[in-house]
């Protein structure tokens, strides 16, 4: 059974930085293409940033690159998007999502979903 479960969210002031877990359970994440997703109050979900299997990047936000990168843990079977210099709008529900394959499409495509963790940036 294909699982995704996402820790790490919270609350943290501009400028600082949090690190999102993904456990995966059911499927190894080293042979799969990994999609972070966002959804803003009052917002749609947009993709943020992919990995593939090949550990290509690929970003679906111009407004993070420089600052959310993107890694892999394959003995945790764990991915994680380290998120620096943090702004209010960067505000969102995030979730992780697998893709049905090893590489990253434009637009993304998802095969199975996690729960969301909550990640606020305020003062």
């Amino acid at each position: 059974q294909v699982q995704l479960q996402e820790s790490g969210g919270g609350l943290v002031q501009p400028g600082g930085s949090l690190r999102l877990s993904c456990a995966a359970s059911g499927f190894t994440v080293n042979g799969y293409a990994i999609t972070w997703f966002r959804q803003a109050p009052g917002k749609e979900r947009e993709g943020v940033l992919c990995m593939s299997s090949s550990d290509g990047n690929t970003y679906y936000t111009d407004s993070v690159k420089g600052r959310f990168t993107i890694s892999r843990d394959t003995a945790k079977n764990t991915v994680y998007l380290q998120m620096n210099s943090l702004k209010p709008e960067d505000t969102a529900i995030y979730y992780c999502a697998r893709e049905p394959n090893w590489r990253c499409s434009k637009p993304p495509r998802v095969e199975y979903w996690g729960q969301g963790t909550q990640v606020t940036v305020s003062s």
